[in-house]
């Protein structure tokens, strides 16, 4: 079976993601298990919920943070294309900027937590997600040449996401765009690597956490 972003998630015990914010001491750690078991909720709540299906188009507007993760796997796990731009499901931070039909807020509180009313207007993913199923059945599971991002004007499938170098090893990120995010998380799980994802550091901070995590600093700058 050709491989395809919906399946390159392997619920291994190691971690996959982890995630400081230097400014509010947050780390959250995201091994196999616990993303698949974010991304099958994930796809659950799109499918069942807010009747989304392959090919639908997600705007995910969050930055860099562990969040970011699950909804890209969860996106991708039905087959859906995530943009910038003529979405059918719009997911927001806590700024609550989205103008599309079907609209979702995170708020970005320590431990995924929820905002302290639901938004007029917007689903709380802090309440819809945990409460959907933990196992997703996938009836119509993408194809490798199905579209996977659509951002900046440039589309790239599953496939050609699955194409890049792999990443073996730990690594270091500070915040990036979203296409960034989107192939580094990719080539780790492509590769059985690791990132960690430190938001609000200073360059001390990021010695200091590679040095407590064992990962490489990466010293790329987006």
């Amino acid at each position: 079976m050709t491989p395809t972003l919906a399946t390159v998630l392997t619920p291994t015990p190691t971690p996959v993601v982890t995630y400081y914010d230097v400014s509010t001491g947050e780390r959250v750690e995201l091994s196999g298990v616990t993303l698949a078991n974010w991304v099958a909720k994930v796809a659950n709540l799109l499918v069942d919920e807010l009747d989304a299906e392959r090919g639908t188009r997600i705007r995910i507007g969050l930055p860099s943070h562990w969040l970011r993760t699950v909804w890209l796997l969860g996106a991708w796990r039905i087959g859906a294309v995530v943009t910038d731009h003529d979405a059918q499901i719009g997911l927001s931070g806590p700024e609550l900027e989205a103008d599309e039909p079907v609209r979702l807020a995170a708020s970005l509180r320590p431990l995924g937590g929820r905002f302290p009313t639901e938004p007029a207007g917007f689903l709380d993913t802090a309440i819809h997600v945990p409460s959907s199923p933990d196992v997703f059945v996938d009836l119509d599971p993408p194809t490798p040449d199905d579209v996977a991002l659509d951002l900046d004007g440039r589309t790239t499938t599953h496939a050609g996401l699955l194409a890049a170098a792999p990443l073996t090893d730990r690594v270091v990120r500070e915040p990036q765009s979203l296409a960034h995010d989107a192939a580094d998380l990719v080539a780790a799980l492509a590769g059985g690597g690791s990132l960690v994802i430190v938001a609000g550091a200073e360059p001390a901070d990021l010695d200091r956490i590679a040095q407590q995590e064992h990962a490489r600093l990466d010293d790329r700058r987006r």
